[in-house]
């Protein structure tokens, strides 16, 4: 039996087989601003508020900046939707990377985590509180290393044992103390995206020279 929780933002659904939630997405489609999380059985089906959009954005930029400064090469999947049957999760997260294994899908768009491995990096941003908890999703899909915006903040986590573990320092960028970003984009935001951008190119640069 299929239950539902409604808040203004988000609708929950329980009882939701895979195959239910193979026939949601399907029916939902991929043009859309809504996005979803699949727990074993729970599905949350969430609409972002415009700060959400904002630090989504601005964050996926700055890791582009970021990436092109330090002349690495990586691909950005964006909200692409992750799942695996075997494991019941599914997320579509709201910024995803390749880096360490940008070779293994490059140019590739049919990727599938049965065979694939995951991004390196996902973004979430938790402006608008999720109600289900996202890390046992990640956790059995296998991302490595996970980035977390609420209210300010930025957290790192590294996945240890199909534990996330809060760390200082990002996999990705580690010579890069990557937990000011917030500051830096707060200090420039009334500015504008172009301020923003130049701001973070400018702070890579001081941290590498």
């Amino acid at each position: 039996m299929t239950t539902t929780t409604n808040r203004a933002d988000r609708v929950i659904l329980y009882n939701i087989g895979w195959q239910q939630f193979e026939n949601i997405l399907q029916d939902l489609g991929e043009h859309r601003a809504a996005r979803i999380a699949y727990d074993d059985g729970t599905l949350e089906i969430m609409t972002p508020l415009p700060e959400h959009e904002y630090y989504k954005v601005t964050i996926g930029i700055a890791i582009d900046d970021i990436a092109e400064e330090l002349n690495l090469e990586y691909e950005c999947l964006g909200s692409t939707t992750w799942r695996r049957e075997s494991r019941m999760a599914g997320v579509e997260p709201d910024n995803c990377f390749y880096f360490q294994n940008v070779n293994a899908i490059r140019g590739r768009l049919d990727l599938d985590l049965i065979q694939d491995p995951p991004p390196d990096l996902a973004l979430e941003i938790d402006v608008t509180s999720k109600s289900l908890n996202r890390f046992s999703i990640y956790a059995r899909l296998g991302v490595p290393e996970l980035w977390c915006y609420d209210s300010g903040e930025l957290k790192i986590y590294h996945l240890q044992n199909d534990e996330y573990i809060e760390a200082h320092k990002s996999l990705v960028f580690p010579n890069l103390a990557i937990r000011e970003l917030p500051k830096l984009i707060e200090q420039n935001r009334t500015a504008g995206r172009l301020a923003v951008r130049r701001a973070v190119r400018e702070w890579v640069r001081k941290q590498e020279s």
